[in-house]
């Protein structure tokens, strides 16, 4: 079992939703996460968070998009913690290195999804380049907003996935 898990199972109920947070961005993910406890691995944490994921509302959804920055910012619409802004920071690192015309295309395409769905548009970006987001991002424009909505929200659970392997591994 890593350090980390050990260490989480035990702490105090606000303290340790306060940790599990980051990962997420939803409270009612984090509360049910801290409920689940004690998690005797890595896998079951992650099974349990995929279960838990599935069945929030939309609400709970759209609170941990709100804990994103959009694509190619670097700051989300509200505060969040500094884990998960450093995480973003690490996730989007690729639009960094992406030309000027490919972030004026990202922030042109990010005001029409916003304007077409009403939330910010989540990718799972690690990994891909700017071209590469910017592209599954004018694919996604072509959603209708409850196929928008599912996606969206499966893009989340995997960045909670990759963000809980790390929170585990620091």
């Amino acid at each position: 079992m890593s350090h980390v898990l050990e260490r989480w199972n035990l702490l105090p109920i606000e303290q340790a939703v306060k940790e599990v947070l980051p990962c997420c961005g939803s409270n009612a993910w984090a509360n049910g996460m801290t409920a689940r406890r004690p998690f005797p691995e890595e896998a079951t944490l992650l099974a349990v968070s995929d279960q838990i994921w599935r069945n929030l509302t939309e609400a709970d959804w759209m609170e941990a998009f709100r804990s994103h920055p959009r694509i190619g910012e670097s700051r989300a619409p509200v505060s969040v913690p500094t884990q998960s802004a450093t995480w973003s920071k690490r996730e989007q690192q690729s639009l960094t290195a992406a030309g000027d015309a490919v972030k004026i295309a990202l922030a042109e395409a990010n005001r029409e999804y916003e304007g077409r769905f009403g939330h910010i548009f989540i990718v799972c970006a690690s990994g891909k380049s700017g071209p590469e987001i910017l592209e599954i991002l004018r694919l996604r424009l072509e959603n209708d907003k409850r196929s928008e909505l599912q996606e969206a929200a499966e893009q989340q659970r995997q960045i909670t996935q990759i963000r809980l392997k790390r929170w585990l591994s620091e």
